[in-house]
């Protein structure tokens, strides 16, 4: 299966050398290229794209805001991936909150961004916990209990410590299908989107607690 790529970027020269990375790839195809936030939408109707990677920061219509009018307006959107030079933005920090599958830092190595891309694709997210625990510090938390059964709690925590759900099966001694049972009522009860955004509630109830 190839997975079908947008750009959002207002540099040309990020664009080029992200398509040169992604079409030297056999299951990558960049299908389109945005230079405005503007452009996203549009473009994400008529290519339909598996995944956006998406300059939070850019003139006109900024990354933040294409996402949102991108996630609210779109039926069945695309996952995004937001591109960002700092880790510590706080329009990162929003993106993850409006329901972005992660981010990746403007210097990650093409190996590891590619990785990055194919989890996303498969329906994962891409957790840096340092840098989420970082950005959910500084925003404080509510102490709003989180209504999940002890087992779904548990999962949670060793969710936001970056695991994935067969690292977390093996932690648990249950199968991946138990896992993704628990993610699935975790999701559902939190009104969450995605793990990301899970994890961004758990921080910030103080269900878990930034050190």
């Amino acid at each position: 299966m190839t997975i079908a790529i947008l750009i959002a970027d207002d540099e040309d020269l990020v664009r080029g050398g992200l398509r040169a990375i992604l079409d030297a790839e056999d299951d990558l195809t960049v299908v389109g290229e945005a230079a405005d936030g503007a452009e996203v939408v549009p473009l994400v109707r008529r290519l339909r794209p598996d995944i956006v990677l998406m300059d939070v920061r850019m003139p006109g219509v900024d990354g933040l805001q294409a996402t949102r009018h991108l996630l609210t307006t779109v039926a069945e959107p695309p996952k995004i991936l937001v591109v960002t030079t700092f880790e510590n933005d706080e329009y990162v920090y929003e993106a993850l909150r409006a329901g972005t599958s992660g981010f990746l830092l403007k210097r990650t190595r093409p190996v590891e961004m590619l990785r990055a891309i194919r989890l996303v694709a498969e329906g994962d997210s891409l957790l840096f916990p340092a840098a989420i625990r970082g950005l959910a510090a500084r925003h404080g938390s509510s102490r709003a209990p989180l209504p999940l059964t002890e087992r779904e709690a548990e999962t949670l925590r060793l969710v936001a410590t970056g695991l994935s759900n067969a690292e977390i099966a093996a932690k648990l001694y249950v199968s991946t299908e138990t896992v993704k049972t628990h993610m699935g009522n975790i999701l559902s009860k939190l009104g969450a989107r995605d793990r990301t955004q899970a994890v961004i509630a758990a921080y910030e109830s103080g269900f878990v607690t930034p050190h």
